[in-house]
C-alpha cells in the first residue's frame, strides 16, 4: 500500500489523485502536467508557471545542474527550490536522456541520487536504461537487467523524504514491460514512469503508447502512481489519462514555440501559416498571428510559448472535470476524431476493453453513443458479462419496440443497441439510459446481437425471439441459430 498516493474518483483506468510529497510539503492533484525547465534557459520562470498557469509541480534535469560549473555550485548552496524559485513540487530526471541520446554519462545512480537529495530534490530518479523501441529482445532484456540494478542500487541510497522514481523500461515488448511493471511495483520506490516513450510521441504512434503503459500497468499495483516520460502534447492527455496514466512532463511548450509552431486541442498549426487564433487564452485574446509574428524572435516565442502552457493546462483540467463527470470516453472519442493517429490510440486502448472495465464505475450520468467506437465501451462489455446473472424464463421476447399487446411469451425484454436485451425494469438504469442516435450504425447493431448471443449462450434452455428493427446481415449472422428473428420492418406486410 503505497499511502503518498491517494485515488479520488475513477473513469475507465484515468482517476483523478493526490499525491503526497513530503519533501516539498505539497501534495499534488493528479493527472498533472510537469512543464519542463531548462535550467539554463528559463523560457518562462517557474514562478509565472505556478502562479499564471497553475503548475503544482514541475521537472528538471539534475543531470545537467550538476555538469554546469556555473551553476552546480549556486544549486548546493542555495537548493533547487530557491535557485528556481518554486514552491510546489520539483522532481530531477537522472541523466538518462543524456544517456540515450549520447551513448554515455559520467554517472552512477548512487552519485546522481545523493547530488538530488542535496540539491533538494522532490522526486528525484536513478539512471536507468531508456532502450528505444523496436529494438531486438536480446538488447530490451539486457538494458531491462541493468534497469532492475539501477533501482536495486535507489532502494539501498539515503533518499530521506525525497520520493524515488522507479522506471519501468522494455520497448515495444509488451510482456517485458508487464514483467519490469510487477518488478518496479515489488520496490519500495514512489513513482512509476513508463520509460522511452517519446520516440513513439514524436512520431504518432499512439496505438503503441497505449499498449506500453497498458501492459505496464498489468504489472503495478493498482496504487501506483503512472508518470507519461516526455508527453506534453494537449491532444493526447486524455487518451493517455484513460490508458491509466498520471503524471506528464514535457518541454514541448517550449520547443514547438522555439519553432513557431502553436499548440491545440487536436494537432499543431504553423504560427506563419495562421490568420485566426482559434483560442481565448489571455495570448490569443490580446493578439492577433501578425501581432505575434511582428515580435522579436524571443518575444514571438516567450508568446507562442505561454499560449502553448494555456492550452495544455486548460485540457488537464479539462480531463479532469471529465473523469469527475464521468465523460472521459466521451473525450477520448472526440479527442479521436483530430487525428488519424489519435484514432489508431483510442482503437487500441478499446481493446482493452475488459481491463479498463474494472475500474470504471458502474453509474455515471449518461452514455453517449457517438461513433461506432462506442459500441467496444467498457459499459458494453460490463452489461454483456453481466446477462448470465438475469433470470430467465422459458421463454422470452426479445424486441427493439414496445410489448406487444398480446403475446404467449413468459417474458418480453427491451433490446437497444449497443448494449442488446435486458429487462424492462431496468430501463432507466446505467447505461441503458444511453443516448444513441436515429441512425445507428452497423457497429451498434453487431454490438447488441452479442448480447443476444451471450444471454442465448447461459441460458440454452430458453427459447428466444428476437425482433429487430432492420439490422444488418453482420449483426444477423451474429445471433445464435437458436434464436428465432423477426424483422420488425417487414412483420405484418
Amino acid at each position: 500500500m503505497r499511502d503518498h498516493f491517494e485515488i479520488r474518483d475513477h473513469d475507465a483506468a484515468g482517476r483523478i489523485g493526490r499525491l503526497s510529497v513530503p519533501n516539498a510539503g505539497v501534495t499534488v492533484e493528479t493527472p498533472a502536467l510537469l512543464p519542463v525547465v531548462n535550467p539554463n534557459v528559463l523560457t518562462i520562470e517557474p514562478q509565472r508557471l505556478r502562479e499564471e498557469f497553475g503548475a503544482e509541480m514541475l521537472i528538471t534535469n539534475s543531470y545537467i545542474i550538476r555538469s554546469t560549473d556555473r551553476i552546480r555550485d549556486r544549486v548546493l548552496e542555495e537548493g533547487l527550490h530557491d535557485f528556481l524559485d518554486f514552491d510546489g513540487a520539483i522532481m530531477t530526471d537522472s541523466g538518462s536522456f543524456q544517456l540515450a541520446e549520447y551513448g554515455d554519462i559520467d554517472v552512477t545512480t548512487a552519485e546522481i541520487l545523493d547530488f538530488q537529495r542535496r540539491i533538494g530534490s522532490d522526486v528525484a530518479t536513478p539512471v536507468d536504461v531508456p532502450t528505444p523501441p523496436d529494438v531486438d529482445r536480446d538488447r530490451a532484456e539486457r538494458e531491462l537487467s541493468t534497469t532492475r540494478q539501477a533501482l536495486a542500487d535507489a532502494e539501498t541510497a539515503d533518499t530521506g523524504e525525497m520520493l524515488v522514481n522507479a522506471p519501468v523500461q522494455g520497448s515495444t515488448f509488451p510482456e517485458l514491460r508487464e514483467t519490469a511493471g510487477r518488478h518496479a511495483s515489488a520496490t519500495d520506490l514512489d513513482v512509476f514512469p513508463v520509460g522511452a516513450m517519446v520516440p513513439l510521441l514524436n512520431a504518432y504512434r499512439y496505438a503503441d503508447v497505449v499498449e506500453q503503459v497498458r501492459a505496464a500497468k498489468r504489472g503495478l499495483a493498482p496504487d501506483a502512481p503512472v508518470h507519461l516520460f516526455g508527453a506534453g502534447h494537449p491532444m493526447m492527455f486524455a487518451l493517455a489519462v484513460a490508458a491509466g496514466c498520471d503524471l506528464f512532463d514535457s518541454a514541448a511548450y517550449a520547443l514547438m514555440a522555439r519553432d513557431g509552431r502553436y499548440l491545440t486541442v487536436s494537432g499543431t498549426e504553423h504560427l506563419d501559416e495562421m490568420t485566426y487564433f482559434p483560442c481565448s487564452c489571455p495570448v490569443c485574446a490580446d493578439h492577433t498571428p501578425e501581432a505575434v509574428r511582428d515580435r522579436d524572435d524571443g518575444e514571438t516565442e516567450r508568446l507562442l510559448a505561454e499560449h502553448n502552457l494555456h492550452v495544455t493546462f486548460e485540457e488537464i483540467r479539462r480531463v479532469k472535470a471529465a473523469i469527475r463527470d464521468g465523460t472521459l470516453m466521451e473525450l477520448v472519442d472526440r479527442r479521436a476524431r483530430g487525428h488519424p493517429a489519435m484514432l489508431d490510440g483510442y482503437r487500441a486502448l478499446l481493446d482493452h476493453a475488459d481491463e479498463l472495465e474494472r475500474t470504471d464505475p458502474v453509474s455515471k450520468d449518461a452514455f453517449f453513443y457517438t461513433s461506432h467506437e462506442a459500441a467496444r465501451r467498457p459499459e458494453v462489455h460490463r452489461h454483456h458479462d453481466r446477462l448470465a446473472r438475469l433470470a430467465v424464463p422459458d421463454r422470452l421476447l426479445l424486441t427493439e419496440s414496445n410489448a406487444p399487446s398480446t403475446h404467449d411469451y413468459d417474458a418480453v425484454w427491451r433490446v437497444k443497441p449497443p448494449f442488446g436485451p435486458f429487462p424492462r425494469a431496468l430501463s432507466e438504469t446505467y447505461p441503458l439510459t444511453a443516448e444513441t442516435p436515429d441512425r445507428l450504425d452497423d457497429a451498434a447493431q453487431v454490438a447488441a446481437a452479442e448480447g443476444v448471443a451471450a444471454l442465448a449462450d447461459a441460458n440454452p434452455e430458453t427459447a428466444i425471439t428476437l425482433g429487430h428493427d432492420g439490422w444488418c446481415a453482420e449483426a444477423l449472422r451474429s445471433v445464435p441459430d437458436d434464436v428465432d428473428t423477426e424483422n420488425l420492418r417487414t412483420l405484418g406486410r
